[in-house]
């Protein structure tokens, strides 16, 4: 039968398995190392645990420095990610409905911040920022983790906009409605799970960035990796195990929320 399965191919189905399980173990294995140290009950990050607390969990939510940080992170990351996210889906729109000389070096520049590495990027920003005496500020920093951001959102809105059928926005304005109410009333509700997916990874972006809070950001913008960075260098403590794991929480928040985002996007696709 042409639809069987050979030998061949069930072996190298097993040997793919088998790669792609070990890949995944060696990537989370500092996660799944990190995440018990913060329930021990010792003073030094070591195996085997001395026993099983939660003091320095009780340590993190009670210390101002801490919930300081977290504060200033998120505060960072919710304004970064909302500018990133206005900013980039107005661009990803733009070259998707335009096709004018230089769209690709356009698109090449957008997705720069990427590409350029993070202490050249921060070591520029300073130097551009100082001037207008922007470092050592909230507004710095949250324009600065938004730059980082928006390339995110352009692509994730670009690929949501690869599916999206234009005959909808030329229906919408033959029947008398302007530009403005067909962008929000047709194609927004449509690309809104990419626009948010992107918004989440610009989120990502902001809250996990510390190379450029190192370079740019003052005392009262100590970000929480920042506090925890600084922690490594001057006095390692299992509280610095639970920051992490609380972190780590976060991050797959966000992507249990990005993943329930793509399979809704996909439904809506599959319907249109």
């Amino acid at each position: 039968m042409s639809g069987a399965v050979t030998g061949t191919e069930k072996a190298w189905r097993i040997v793919l398995y088998v790669v792609a399980i070990g890949g995944f173990f060696f990537l989370v294995a500092p996660i799944l190392a990190i995440v018990p140290l913060s329930f021990n009950d010792g003073q030094f990050l070591t195996y085997p645990l001395r026993g099983v607390s939660l003091r320095w969990y009780e340590d993190f939510f009670f210390s101002g420095t801490w919930m300081s940080s977290i504060r200033n992170s998120l505060i960072i990351g919710v304004f970064a990610a909302t500018i990133a996210t206005f900013l980039g889906t107005l661009a990803a729109t733009g070259l998707w409905l335009a096709d004018f000389p230089g769209k690709r070096f356009i698109s090449a520049f957008l997705l720069a911040p990427m590409i350029v590495p993070m202490v050249i990027y921060a070591v520029g920003l300073y130097f551009y920022f100082a001037p207008f005496d922007l470092t050592a500020t909230f507004t710095g920093l949250i324009l600065a983790h938004a730059v980082l951001g928006t390339p995110f959102v352009v692509i994730t809105v670009t690929a949501t906009l690869s599916g999206f059928d234009r005959t909808l926005i030329r229906a919408g304005l033959s029947l008398g409605a302007s530009p403005v109410r067909v962008a929000r009333s047709v194609v927004f509700p449509l690309i809104a799970p990419g626009v948010i997916f992107g918004g989440l990874f610009a989120f990502s972006v902001s809250l996990e960035e510390v190379i450029t809070v190192l370079f740019i950001g003052g005392p009262n913008q100590r970000t929480l990796p920042r506090e925890m960075f600084s922690g490594i260098r001057e006095n390692i403590s299992p509280t610095i195990a639970a920051a992490a794991t609380i972190m780590i929480v976060l991050a797959v928040l966000l992507l249990l929320t990005a993943e329930f985002l793509r399979r809704r996007s996909s439904r809506l696709q599959a319907r249109g």
